[in-house]
């Protein structure tokens, strides 16, 4: 009789980041504006790297998939944010909540397990800079890129198959304002003594794992930069690392907050402006970092600039 009585949930109301409908406008601005400069920037760094052979380079390689990465990432989120927030409706079908949940999850994993391989990279780049062109070949660079890819997509699947194999039931209203897989779990109606522990264990593969590789890492670079006998060494060492560090701080530890806590918890706007950040802060800053405050890409814009085939276009 009590399964009788369930109300099976055909679709969410994401209640999204305000109800007020001037907030509404407002954010729908300015989230407009981060995605379009999103989208521009993580462009510009590929182009770059393309079109320049001086940055034929490992640490560029990883920095435009990296980038690829941010913007699939925030198309996966954002416009269906806008939409939401200009049209003053969260309405979203199963179907569609669990295409984004899947595709940001998947997304999300990768780029987990892509920062911890940009890491070992640097590591071995300042660490052992003799045998660094000949460990970090191009087919080494390729194996980390696609190892990334699939094992990022296979433990997502994981999770997001172990969310939606189970009705939901009851109260269709999400705070949050997208489907984010711990959330969505929440509204599950069936005994989840099994599924959550699989999800926890894959969650903390995916986030304990690399940013234990990240930490490592690290370690052994400020180990091997505090040794070195020149200042100017130091400096350059430090400020190349500093970027990449800056960012996989921000993105680890506000993914291991949402993600690697236990049972069922409501979710309040802190939570949301948590997501806010590694869903629209963390991505820009990967241009911003790269290309306002790397000397290597600012040589290659204006290398492009100077091109005769750019000038006559001018």
């Amino acid at each position: 009789m009590r399964d009788e009585n369930i109300t099976l949930v055909t679709e969410f109301i994401l209640e999204g980041l305000s109800n007020h409908r001037k907030t509404q406008i407002l954010l729908f601005a300015v989230f407009l504006l981060v995605y379009l400069a999103t989208i521009t920037g993580n462009l510009l760094i590929i182009i770059l790297v393309w079109a320049d052979p001086c940055l034929h380079t490992p640490m560029y390689f990883f920095l435009t998939h990296l980038s690829g990465l941010e913007i699939c990432f925030v198309t996966t989120t954002i416009p269906q944010m806008l939409v939401h927030l200009i049209t003053g409706n969260g309405a979203i079908s199963m179907t569609r909540c669990a295409a984004q949940m899947y595709a940001t999850t998947c997304l999300g994993c990768t780029e987990c397990l892509l920062l911890g391989a940009m890491a070992y990279d640097r590591c071995l780049a300042i660490c052992s800079p003799l045998v660094y062109a000949a460990v970090m070949s191009r087919k080494r660079q390729w194996q980390l890129i696609s190892t990334s890819w699939a094992a990022g997509f296979l433990l997502a699947s994981v999770n997001v198959v172990c969310t939606i194999s189970v009705p939901f039931c009851g109260n269709n209203r999400i705070n949050h304002f997208f489907c984010e897989q711990p959330v969505v779990f929440q509204y599950t109606c069936k005994e989840t003594r099994y599924t959550e522990p699989i999800i926890l264990i894959v969650s903390a593969l995916i986030l304990v794992g690399p940013f234990s590789v990240i930490l490592t890492s690290y370690g052994l670079i400020l180990h091997s930069v505090f040794q070195m006998p020149s200042r100017v060494g130091r400096r350059k060492a430090l400020s190349t690392c500093t970027s990449h560090l800056v960012v996989v701080t921000l993105f680890y530890s506000t993914l291991i907050f949402m993600y690697m806590r236990p049972g069922v918890y409501p979710v309040i706007d802190r939570d949301k402006q948590t997501a806010v950040l590694y869903i629209v802060v963390t991505p820009i800053l990967n241009p911003i970092i790269y290309v306002l405050r790397n000397k290597e890409i600012h040589r290659a814009v204006v290398k492009v600039l100077r091109r005769p085939g750019f000038e006559q276009t001018n």
